[in-house]
């Protein structure tokens, strides 16, 4: 299994333990990830999150289509991250399943994240 990757920076990953990479879009502002979003990668998904928070102007992306699974905590990091923007929307590229429905589940209307499938 590959090592967590977070903005190019690389930590180790344990055998048998999940993995998260997260690398910059090119020529668009957000971010890929690939892996799984869980426990033992939340610190990495968070600390991408903040980033993107950081470079966020207007909209930000972030493509999901190669992450297996996201669990609850890691779709709250995304909610509260998108409710903290000052202004503008996320934009949620091909998502794992659970992801729109967890979003639906407990913030109905948050209209700054926008799932497109």
């Amino acid at each position: 299994m590959d090592a967590p990757h977070v903005a190019g920076r690389t930590a180790p990953a344990l055998p048998g333990r999940a993995a998260l990479e997260v690398s910059p879009l090119p020529g668009r502002s957000g971010i890929r990830a690939r892996g799984e979003i869980s426990a033992l990668t939340r610190p990495s998904w968070e600390q991408a999150l903040s980033e993107l928070a950081r470079r966020h102007a207007d909209v930000s992306y972030l493509e999901l289509s190669d992450v297996a699974f996201v669990d609850v905590a890691g779709v709250t990091a995304l909610a509260v991250t998108a409710m903290n923007l000052p202004d503008g929307r996320v934009v949620v590229e091909n998502p794992p399943p659970q992801l729109p429905r967890v979003l639906e589940m407990f913030w109905p209307g948050l209209d700054r994240i926008e799932v497109a499938l």
